[in-house]
């Protein structure tokens, strides 16, 4: 049973603007591949899907990237629970020009814990695909406590049809009881994404950005306990300044930020002002 997320970085060295994802001078371009997707479920158990658990860590992966670091654009293969073909998702990494790519997928069959893959043929950079993936590999296993299960070789379509070095990765598996639980806890999905953002930027040498903050600057405005308008939490007062862990992102008709407290907020340019430092 293959991963169920697929994570690709790239590097480029040139602008490109697709619409989609905008690439400045020098920016290395990280392709991440959540695996299966639509009516392609991936492996089951445990009251869990694999194609909605890869996407989920992509999501979060690609957000940690884009909060805590700069200097990297990132394409994933889909945003949503669409199929996308094997073919089509190495064609677009190939396409974009990617620099590195992440494969994440969930295991299944028997067993624990986390392993990653690079192919094992043949083929001029091997030795640096391998160096990449050890950075990934022990910066996800050291995130999670995951049981190492080694750094290990196959003929994977995604690390095979690639143009760049690639690796794909096996986040515990759905079928075995206590890793499914894991899977089902935000806070675990956090960090293995933050495993996989931190060993991409590691392997990339990708810059940390300084932190960023948000000041009320309305006389009162309310905070919210999810990304949900209806769900309110408490009020908050002009002057406060709140620490923000998720940049701006849309939620309905408007946009929020979350807070390190774990709640979210308006990031309407009346209600709050966002800076960093």
């Amino acid at each position: 049973m293959l991963p169920a997320v697929v994570i690709l970085v790239v590097m480029a060295v040139f602008s490109l603007d697709d619409g989609n994802d905008v690439i400045h001078a020098d920016s290395q371009k990280v392709f991440i591949d959540p695996g299966h997707g639509g009516s392609d479920s991936g492996s089951t158990g445990n009251g869990l899907l694999e194609k909605n658990v890869t996407l989920d860590i992509a999501l979060k992966t690609r957000n940690i990237l884009d909060h805590d670091y700069e200097g990297h654009s990132v394409q994933l293969s889909r945003t949503s629970d669409q199929k996308v073909s094997l073919d089509e998702r190495t064609n677009m990494a190939n396409s974009w020009g990617a620099d590195y790519l992440v494969s994440i997928h969930i295991n299944a069959g028997g067993g624990s814990g986390f392993e990653s893959y690079t192919y094992d043929g043949s083929y001029p950079g091997k030795d640096e695909t391998n160096r990449l993936r050890g950075i990934v590999h022990d910066d996800v296993v050291n995130q999670t406590g995951f049981y190492d299960r080694g750094k290990k070789e196959a003929d994977f379509h995604m690390v095979r049809e690639t143009a760049m070095p690639a690796v794909l990765t096996e986040n515990g598996f759905i079928d075995n009881e206590a890793d499914a639980a894991s899977l089902k806890s935000e806070s675990f999905l956090t960090s293995i994404a933050r495993g996989h953002a931190e060993g991409i930027a590691d392997a990339l040498n990708l810059s940390e950005r300084s932190q960023a903050y948000v000041e009320v600057v309305a006389d009162s405005l309310w905070t919210y306990n999810s990304a949900d308008w209806d769900d309110r939490a408490s009020i908050v007062s002009k002057g406060e300044v709140f620490t923000v862990t998720r940049d701006k992102f849309t939620v309905g008709d408007g946009e929020m930020y979350q807070l390190e407290n774990g709640n979210y907020i308006s990031a309407n340019s009346n209600y709050v002002r966002y800076f960093r430092e």
